[in-house]
């Protein structure tokens, strides 16, 4: 294992639980039902599963690959692979993309803080508009002020407290408990009216819906949904034994994410559609508006709105600790920062950066345009380009290979090489609008 300061995973099933936290955010529940109940329903999660095999978990296993073979931050990590080049700015376009990121996120997170308040003391009640009930939230810049700094405060807590001990320990909790909530809902949700019409419209093929806007946006949905182009793959991959699979790693990592977005699914559709509420609704609107209308229609209404938004404070947390693991790495391995230091100062920065977000929606969506638009898909791409096509075949197959061997690590450097890249750049393409 890695020593010094820096810290290391106690084992594989410490890193397979921290990185799929990480990947696992609130996106798994609004994105991916909106995006799939306007692209076709089930054609969308195939063409989904596809891109996450063919791109997703390629690129994850290069942002690993890069972290383990120098045990390094995103910086340090381009830097000892590519001295002397402007290579290292790619990483630090993750460690920026984390501070971004999580100063917006940190505002969002805070809702959850604040509707689990809610469901907890009772005043989040059936008959309540909960259109506004969620206007009166984000119409508050002290109370999303507030909840922000709650949410700030535990994520701190947690990466303070370092990798194993902090990192690995709360994922080891938070994780079980995030799908158990969800299998509970599950439950619920399928003794609902009209479940089997919502599962149908979910799980369905309808391919003359699907279009090439819905390819694009299953390859986006795969990208994003990965916690990929941060910079948070490679800090997680640094703090693990060479013994592992990098394959094998990256392929559990997406097949949790991908479970957990298609559980949401199937938690959501049925509920929507026994309550007759509207499936396209996006972003916040679904979890917090449509869904709680659904939930506190049904018997024991306080308990599920608890465990729901109890559910989505921790897919929350676990993505808002490799964030700002990101910024923390960077600042112990570049200025020889004490962990505690380097995790309350820049929780601090970041919590500070997040404060005009709270103030003015317009400014939060911004914030995430530029994250989710820019930085992330030409981080990816140029992760990809460098892993592909500037590491020497020598170095990548070393770091590739583990205790099962190098299986599989020709197809994977054609993907990264060629399927991926293209990829990234038709997803860029269609995000300033070449395809309409």
């Amino acid at each position: 294992m890695s020593g010094g300061s820096r810290g290391s995973w106690s084992g594989h099933a410490g890193f397979i639980l921290a990185a799929a936290g990480s990947a696992v955010g609130l996106g798994n529940v609004w994105r991916f039902p909106y995006s799939t109940s306007q692209n076709g329903g089930g054609a969308f999660v195939l063409v989904y599963i596809a891109a996450v095999l063919a791109v997703g978990v390629p690129i994850m296993v290069a942002e690993v690959l890069l972290g383990r073979s120098t045990q390094r931050n995103p910086v340090g990590a381009l830097r000892a692979l590519a001295p002397g080049g402007g290579w290292p700015l790619v990483g630090m376009l993750g460690v920026v993309a984390g501070f971004v990121i999580l100063s917006y996120y940190g505002v969002v997170a805070g809702w959850t803080f604040d509707y689990l308040f809610m469901s907890l003391t009772g005043t989040l009640q059936s008959g309540a508009s909960m259109q506004s009930v969620f206007e009166s939230l984000t119409g508050s810049p002290l109370r999303q002020i507030c909840w922000q700094a709650v949410f700030m405060l535990a994520t701190v807590a947690v990466v303070a407290r370092g990798v194993e001990a902090g990192i690995e320990r709360a994922s080891k909790v938070l994780m079980p408990l995030l799908v158990a909530f969800l299998l509970v809902l599950l439950g619920y949700a399928l003794t609902s009216e009209k479940a089997a019409e919502g599962l149908s419209f979910f799980l369905t093929p309808r391919f003359t819906d699907l279009g090439w806007d819905g390819v694009l946006a299953a390859l986006g949905q795969a990208f994003f949904s990965l916690s990929l182009g941060m910079g948070a793959m490679i800090t997680y991959g640094s703090y693990l034994d060479n013994e592992y699979s990098v394959l094998r790693s990256g392929c559990l990592i997406a097949s949790m994410d991908t479970l957990i977005a298609v559980l949401s699914g199937l938690v959501i559709f049925p509920l929507v559609f026994s309550f007759g509420l509207d499936s396209t609704v996006y972003g916040p609107g679904l979890v917090f508006v449509v869904v709680p209308e659904a939930l506190l229609r049904m018997p024991a209404s306080a308990m599920l709105s608890t465990l729901f938004f109890a559910l989505l404070l921790f897919a929350a947390l676990t993505s808002a600790i490799s964030l700002l693991e990101v910024v923390v790495a960077f600042l112990i391995d570049e200025f020889g920062w004490s962990r505690s230091s380097a995790a309350w100062g820049a929780g601090g920065l970041i919590f500070a950066l997040g404060i005009p977000s709270a103030m003015s929606g317009d400014f939060l969506g911004w914030a995430d345009r530029l994250a989710s638009e820019v930085m992330l898909p030409v981080g990816g791409l140029l992760i990809a380009l460098f892993v592909g096509w500037k590491l020497p075949v020598e170095r990548a197959l070393a770091g590739y290979s583990g205790a099962g061997g190098s299986g599989g690590f020709t197809l994977w450097r054609l993907c990264v090489r060629f399927v991926a890249p293209v990829a990234v750049v038709v997803i860029l393409l269609q995000k300033i609008g070449l395809f309409g």
